[in-house]
């Protein structure tokens, strides 16, 4: 009786009638009674432990059925038309013969990998060999403030020289050469790097002119020298608060510090000046000494404001200055307990007119001796009984009060009117009568210990008082 063959789907791939070997498939298959079956059997085995193992492929593949080429010592499974490679690369130091098409191999010796075309072999990667190192773009992510960046590095013999990235940040781990990630193209600063070559918009620059051509070439002549002398119709702005610096040493500066604006010299003991020209003259209106930072103003100066002097005021000229204003005002600022006024220097002593805070009253004086008041008619007194320190003057009768009054003799005579109150006049002197001589009456008392009485004397006449 015949046997059916069928495959694993179930269909039938062969009819094998008794006693007979069919060679439909790569194994011998056998029919009933068949004698010499088992050596036949063995062989079928073996061809499945090696998967047919030969240069040549099998003669008579099923879909499925595998196969190793020893020609290129690769497994291959039959897909229905022909043999293809079943995955894995060839590792070797040189390329595999006979490859079929999407076959790979490693090259052993530069540790990268290629996979053949049908025609050729194509390198996958990496675009670098082993002795090269790590060269060409990796994508890596690095963390900044903990959250993961991802960035496009570019190495070159394994070392970073540039990274491309979508934003900016501070890497968490120190980056050598890259302290800051810029967002677009940053290039590693320890290296000094650069781009060096030609744009289309760089080559667009005509150094040589200062017209723009046509709106494709920009005139050089539009930007600023760096090396030379030059000129711009436009205003400058320099939004930063460091400045302008000029000169060959830095030495002046004009800098801003929240909103003030700094004009420095820089350069030890050496001078500030602000000149102008005057007619073809140059002239310096202003001068700053550096050695003592004194400031010089020449040329006649108008103040419209307050002019507020802390230190000292010195006029080196014989002019005589003059004042609009009805009063000069000193002292201002200082408490109640200060004197001022006017000092006139001398050459051994100070001449001086000042009011006197203590005294409350106006003091004139050599500043070598001693200041005496400045007589006004509130100061002085008609009576200089009540007020004995106070000047003198007469009252508007023509009368002057004392309590005594020494006059010096400048002659003589006799009073012996005694009607009259009247101080003598002067040049005269009243004469008393002698020694222990009554001036009045029969009385011998004209000097005594007590007041004369109502019997005493007469109207006129004086009387002496002593003490006890």
């Amino acid at each position: 009786m015949a046997y059916v063959i069928n495959n694993t789907r179930g269909t039938a791939l062969t009819t094998i009638t008794d006693g007979t070997v069919d060679n439909t498939t790569s194994l011998q298959l056998f029919g009933k009674s068949y004698s010499g079956f088992g050596e036949g059997l063995n062989e079928n085995l073996v061809k499945l432990l090696e998967n047919s193992a030969n240069s040549a492929a099998p003669s008579a593949p099923l879909e499925g059925e595998l196969w190793f080429d020893t020609s290129t010592s690769q497994i291959k499974v039959y897909d229905g038309s022909s043999f293809k490679p079943t995955g894995g690369a060839k590792v070797q130091t040189t390329q595999p013969t006979s490859p079929s098409a999407g076959d790979l191999w490693q090259d052993s010796t530069n540790n990268q990998l290629y996979f053949y075309t049908g025609s050729a072999w194509l390198l996958v990667g990496p675009q670098y060999t082993t002795g090269q190192t790590l060269s060409g773009w990796k994508i890596e992510t690095v963390t900044a403030s903990g959250v993961s960046k991802v960035i496009s590095s570019m190495y070159v013999g394994n070392i970073r020289v540039a990274i491309l990235s979508k934003e900016t940040f501070t890497p968490d781990s120190a980056i050598s050469g890259f302290a800051s990630v810029s967002s677009g193209l940053t290039l590693n600063s320890t290296l000094g790097a650069v781009f060096s070559g030609n744009s289309s918009q760089a080559s667009a620059i005509d150094v040589s002119g200062t017209a723009n051509t046509s709106g494709t070439v920009i005139a050089g002549g539009n930007f600023l020298r760096a090396d030379a002398a030059d000129t711009t119709s436009g205003a400058l702005t320099i939004d930063a608060d460091g400045g302008i610096i000029i000169g060959d040493n830095q030495e002046f500066s004009i800098t801003a510090s929240s909103g003030d604006i700094t004009l420095a010299q820089t350069s030890q003991d050496k001078n500030l000046s602000v000149t102008i020209n005057d007619g073809g003259i140059t002239k310096t209106p202003i001068a700053i000494t550096g050695t003592t930072g004194n400031i010089a103003l020449t040329g006649d100066v108008t103040i419209t404001g307050n002019l507020t002097i802390s230190g000292s005021y010195d006029k080196a000229s014989v002019d005589v200055s003059t004042y609009i204003d009805a009063f000069l005002g000193v002292n201002e600022g200082n408490n109640s307990n200060v004197d001022g006024g006017l000092i006139v220097e001398q050459s051994s002593a100070e001449a001086r007119l000042f009011w006197d805070t203590s005294e409350g009253f106006w003091s004139a004086g050599l500043s070598t001796g001693a200041y005496s008041q400045v007589i006004r008619l509130a100061d002085a007194t008609t009576d200089g009984h009540a007020n004995a320190s106070k000047v003198l003057k007469v009252d508007g009768s023509g009368q002057v009060k004392v309590t005594t009054l020494t006059l010096g003799a400048v002659g003589s005579f006799a009073l012996t009117d005694t009607g009259v109150a009247t101080v003598p006049a002067t040049g005269a002197v009243a004469t008393l009568m002698a020694t222990n001589q009554p001036l009045w009456g029969t009385s011998a008392k004209t000097v005594s210990t007590s007041a004369p009485t109502s019997g005493d004397g007469a109207d006129g006449d004086f009387w002496f008082v002593r003490e006890a």
